[in-house]
């Protein structure tokens, strides 16, 4: 069996020396490394900048949705959306293990996990798509993946269905983030808050911040924030289209008496959002930026530009206990629960 490398750069084709996840194109041959674990793939859960981008793409069409993925895979071995960059992650269970992972891992054959590291760096197979559910960003697929050895995963619990738990995995790095942010007495403002991660990271917020802090919530819709409030997320609501950053700062204002908020979490899927961001934070703030339709270039020439010395950290998807602190999230809140099983599961 051959040798691979811990961070999977055996398996990169084009550019040669380059890591996984910014190659062009990896080698999703289904025979392993002797440091692989090989998966059998159930379903694709897709992030949601790159699911909403191939679904405009696709305008709406399933069968072009289809297409567009297995294109993706096709070209690159993986499935990262070339416009956004992004993967997403997946459910499966484990079918082999090579022999120089034993005494690295836990698993064995036969577990069902998440994988909690990116479409984007995973070398993937589809066989077969067979059902698209495109309000939720989930795909079900006959296929097989790779997970490197430097890939980190959940089991997925008993107590908790698969598609819930394969939804809040997808996003445990924002709340989880949120939480090492967020400090008692803070305001914050969670922009995308209606959606996926924003309400894990709503609720995150309002635990961290506790009674002497403020947390809002900004959606695009009526519609949308009605289900936040149903569960008590959010101090304050504003309805207002997040690419329009003075409008979004007005309100912002307003809610806050004129000081704005000492932490934003930005959680969209479209672009154009980073001026936002930076308008509605203290000078001296922090923007997490968990979206993957963020331009950093935008982002640093923005705040360059307003004469803002914002902190402005990426979103990295990935902090030590993040899936266990999103699990815990749908253990603790069972209205919050009822709500993502009903969207999601």
């Amino acid at each position: 069996m051959k040798k691979g490398c811990k961070f999977g750069t055996h398996r990169v084709i084009e550019p040669k020396g380059a890591l996984p996840q910014p190659a062009l194109k990896i080698d999703n041959d289904m025979e392993i490394y002797d440091n692989e674990i090989l998966i059998d793939v159930q379903t694709l859960n897709v992030d949601s900048a790159s699911f909403t981008q191939i679904k405009n793409q696709a305008e709406g069409d399933i069968e072009k949705i289809k297409e567009i993925m297995l294109d993706i895979v096709a070209t690159k071995g993986k499935h990262q959306n070339p416009v956004t960059g992004s993967g997403g992650m997946l459910i499966g269970t484990v079918e082999k293990i090579g022999p120089a992972m034993e005494g690295k891992t836990d698993l064995k054959v036969g577990d069902k996990i998440a994988t909690l590291v990116s479409l984007s760096l995973t070398p993937l197979r589809i066989d077969n798509i067979k059902e698209v559910r495109k309000d939720i960003d989930q795909v079900d697929i006959k296929g097989k993946a790779i997970l490197f050895e430097s890939g980190i995963y959940a089991v997925i619990p008993d107590d908790i269905p698969e598609n819930l738990a394969l939804s809040v995995l997808d996003v445990a790095g924002a709340p989880a983030q949120t939480a090492k942010l967020v400090k008692p007495g803070d305001t914050v403002l969670v922009i995308g808050g209606a959606g996926k991660s924003g309400m894990l990271c709503l609720y995150e917020a309002k635990r961290r911040a506790g009674v002497t802090g403020k947390v809002i919530c900004l959606t695009h819709s009526e519609k949308s924030i009605e289900k936040v409030k149903r569960v008590d997320l959010a101090d304050e609501y504003i309805v207002v289209d997040a690419t329009r950053p003075v409008d979004v700062m007005e309100k912002v204002k307003e809610v806050t008496g004129g000081e704005m908020v000492d932490v934003t979490i930005n959680c969209v899927n479209v672009p154009n959002t980073e001026m936002t961001s930076i308008l509605s934070t203290k000078d001296d703030g922090v923007i997490y930026f968990f979206s993957m339709a963020t331009s950093f270039t935008k982002a640093a020439l923005g705040a360059e530009g307003v004469g803002m010395d914002t902190t402005m950290i990426i979103g990295n998807g990935y902090t030590k206990g993040h899936a266990k602190i999103s699990l815990e999230i749908m253990r603790e809140s069972k209205e919050l629960r009822d709500l993502y099983e009903e969207l999601y599961a």
